[in-house]
């Protein structure tokens, strides 16, 4: 691959022909991305592409597209996302290497898709939980706090780090009186956990899944069956904890047994507890920080790693908020 520059345009050749098509994208729909994003001209010809606009955006492209081109050569499929993950990490980062993030590979899911970190955020997320015992991932829906946790826990699992898998949920909206709903405790908390067993089908087949949790090895519980529990040998998932209250927070935290994994996910954003009652994951976040034994890993908005639109509509209802509360 080559690079000559004149005034604010820049040349690159890369050189295995195939690569560069998969790198350009289908009908060049991932240079016409990058041109989008970044407002700048793109051309292609061949296995060359020519860049030009401003130069802080043209040499941010060319670095875009150079890593890019280096992750395709080590067989990593670049997707139409990966432009925006790609040029959203290297503009916060001009030095990082998106090879240390994309191709960290936590977890082949039985349809052998690749689970890896999409950002920066994710892989300081995942760091901290393979080697910390207790990582609480804080910050908004769609940032992959759940997600990744349950594919470092089926990694764990599948590897025999761990003995089992224990996933639990407040169920607010039911105030932890499940009694009245039809069903064993699976049916009744069915509704609150979903978004555990969405994650959990999606990394392994559905038939794997009910074998295991018909074994006992794959549990799923309302958090407050927790209580009195010592949970050794597990790897334990407290999803929507913005949802608990003090006392459940502290009690889930003093489950943790030996050789345990605790992640504690939650978006302290969207507390849906009644008023007058404080945030177990507010207040952990406020006495636990000084615990280095302990690590808090926070994610924005800049983090979403769901559809691209998904941003977007974040962004709209953000500005209408913001309008709302001029008015």
């Amino acid at each position: 691959m080559d690079a000559c520059k004149e005034n604010k345009q820049t040349r690159l050749t890369f050189s295995d022909n195939e690569l560069a098509r998969q790198l350009f994208g289908e009908q060049d729909g991932n240079l016409k991305r990058l041109a989008d994003l970044l407002g700048i001209v793109v051309h292609a010809r061949g296995n060359t592409v020519h860049l030009k606009g401003e130069d802080v955006v043209v040499d941010l492209s060319r670095r875009v597209l150079e890593q890019l081109y280096g992750l395709l050569k080590e067989k990593y499929p670049v997707y139409p996302n990966d432009i925006d993950y790609a040029l959203r990490i290297l503009r916060e980062n001009h030095t990082a290497d998106l090879k240390k993030i994309f191709l960290d590979t936590v977890f082949i899911t039985a349809k052998k898709r690749a689970i890896t970190p999409r950002n920066q955020s994710q892989k300081a997320y995942i760091e901290a939980i393979r080697n910390y015992d207790i990582v609480f991932g804080i910050g908004p829906a769609g940032t992959g706090k759940t997600y990744l946790a349950m594919a470092m826990a089926v990694s764990a699992l599948t590897k025999g780090t761990v003995n089992r898998i224990i996933l639990t949920r407040p169920a607010v909206e039911a105030g932890e009186s499940l009694g009245f709903l039809p069903g064993d405790l699976t049916d009744k908390v069915d509704p609150y956990l979903r978004p555990l067993y969405d994650a959990l089908h999606d990394m392994m087949r559905f038939e794997k899944v009910g074998a295991l949790m018909q074994n006992g090895v794959i549990e799923v519980a309302p958090l407050a069956f927790m209580r009195g529990r010592t949970l050794n040998d597990a790897f334990i998932i407290l999803d929507e904890a913005q949802n608990t209250t003090t006392e459940q927070m502290k009690m889930f935290l003093t489950r943790i047994g030996f050789n345990s994994k605790a992640v504690v996910t939650g978006d302290i954003t969207q507390i849906d507890l009644p008023t007058g009652k404080s945030s177990g994951l507010v207040e952990a976040k406020d006495i636990l920080t000084p615990i280095t034994a302990i690590q808090f890993i926070h994610f924005t908005r800049q983090d979403v790693v769901r559809h691209r639109l998904v941003q977007d509509i974040i962004n709209a209802y953000e500005m209408l908020e913001a309008s709302r509360g001029n008015a």
